[in-house]
């Protein structure tokens, strides 16, 4: 493919046809070699995870090295027992795959394992969900011994559910001296049994690593480090943020999930005239599996047991409310949602002129109803990044008070909790830094 960003859908498309067509879907136009994938989506109603777009979904697959040709949207009451879209879509799906000449199929909602095999089985391709997909791209991001060790885990525990009789060894063995005696152990058996040592021992290693970390964490204390960590979504811009200060020259790169291993750094503050530790954690996205944030545990401890946490966020982004919220749920989860948090509204170059905010400061209220302090900025340009030191110094001498700043006026522009009525905040359309422009 020409370009990594994701392909907008082709026009015109027939009217008939059950999915959008990706621009450049024609085979000649791939790299050799990128396999070809066909995006399905599945809506549920209300209370379900559903992206019409599948806008990220597609940012995935080209992060894992794949070229979306195709996607499919469906609606359902609930999903197909068998086949998760019913026995008619996936026949659709399966016109579609033949037709692109794909090579795996990628849901947007996690599938169970009986569902995935007799999709394989009903499509005659690979067929992966979102968990998979996120587990294949953290698998090829991992590059530290802490990183490769979580990944592995949480792939292990994910494939001991998916353990399925598809291969013809198979069949049951014979156990006993000269193979007599009763029948032994079936290969899933076998399987299951090997997948759960090295489970039992990847957690015994990791709880060594948790434990060095613990150590580490305690010798800042003993000296009285203030600790500040970076978390938001990912592609919100939070290496780009943490290079801007630090000049560690961490990798960023225009990918989902471009880094995954926490990098600590220390950064001096002229105004509160100390240093403190600011930390890189790995980014959130929706639907993270759960087994990932378990495994991930020794290196969200960092954002749990920080003093601030600059909470990140592309302020380009259409969906940069759900972010928000999908961030706090999963700092909810490892206990860190009520440490105070400084909103870091990213990316403000990709916005037009017309849409730039008119403070560089105000005040943020959660949707718990908690207010803290916001700064609009831009990693990439500088822009706003003094005024964030400012606030960092403020929180090392006095801590963060976002109550005694709560004259400060608030742009209703990119507050949907605080103005409700307010118009919609951003033409989206119009933003430089939709769509292909991604930062991680």
């Amino acid at each position: 493919m020409p370009d990594a960003s994701p392909l907008t859908p082709a026009s015109p498309t027939p009217a008939d046809a059950p999915f959008d067509a990706f621009q450049g879907a024609n085979p000649k136009l791939f790299a050799p070699g990128d396999p070809r994938v066909v995006l399905v989506g599945v809506d549920f109603g209300p209370g379900s995870s559903f992206d019409p777009t599948l806008d990220e979904l597609a940012l995935l697959a080209e992060s894992a090295g794949d070229a979306p040709v195709a996607k499919v949207t469906a609606k359902r009451k609930a999903p197909d027992a068998a086949l998760f879209v019913g026995s008619g879509k996936a026949d659709e799906i399966k016109s579609i795959v033949t037709l692109y000449q794909a090579q795996a199929v990628i849901f947007d909602q996690a599938l169970s394992p009986a569902q995935q095999r007799n999709l394989e089985r009903h499509l005659g391709v690979e067929v992966l969900d979102r968990i998979g997909l996120i587990l294949e791209i953290f698998g090829a991001r991992a590059r530290s011994h802490e990183g490769k060790l979580q990944v592995e885990l949480a792939r292990l525990q994910y494939l001991s559910t998916r353990l399925v009789r598809r291969w013809s060894h198979l069949e049951r063995q014979r156990g006993g001296v000269g193979h007599r005696g009763g029948p032994g152990e079936t290969q899933i058996e076998l399987d299951r049994r090997m997948i759960d040592q090295k489970i039992k021992s990847l957690k015994e290693r990791l709880a060594k690593v948790k434990k060095q970390r613990n150590t580490q964490r305690r010798s800042r204390e003993r000296a009285e480090t203030f600790r500040v960590s970076l978390v938001g979504y990912t592609n919100a811009g939070k290496s780009t943020l943490f290079n801007a200060f630090t000049k560690a020259g961490t990798y960023a790169a225009n990918q989902l999930f471009a880094t995954l291993d926490t990098t600590t750094r220390q950064m001096y503050l002229a105004q509160a005239q100390r240093s403190v530790t600011l930390s890189d954690t790995v980014g959130f996205i929706r639907d993270l599996p759960h087994s990932l944030v378990k495994s991930f545990e020794a290196t969200l401890q960092e954002a749990a047991e920080a003093d601030v946490l600059l909470h990140v966020v592309d302020a380009a982004s259409p969906a940069l409310h759900e972010q928000i919220d999908e961030v706090l749920r999963v700092l909810d989860s490892i206990g860190a949602g009520q440490l105070p948090q400084v909103l870091v509204f990213n990316k403000c170059d990709c916005l037009p002129e017309h849409q730039q905010p008119h403070h560089s400061r105000d005040i943020y209220q959660l949707p718990s109803g908690r207010r803290c302090t916001r700064v609009f900025v831009s990693a990439l340009t500088g822009q706003g990044l003094d005024v964030l030191r400012d606030v960092l110094a403020e929180a090392a001498m006095n801590g963060l008070d976002a109550d005694s700043a709560a004259h400060r006026p608030v742009d209703p522009r990119f507050d949907m909790h605080n103005a409700p009525d307010a118009p919609p905040s951003l033409d989206v359309e119009a933003s430089p830094c939709t769509g292909p422009t991604v930062r991680s």
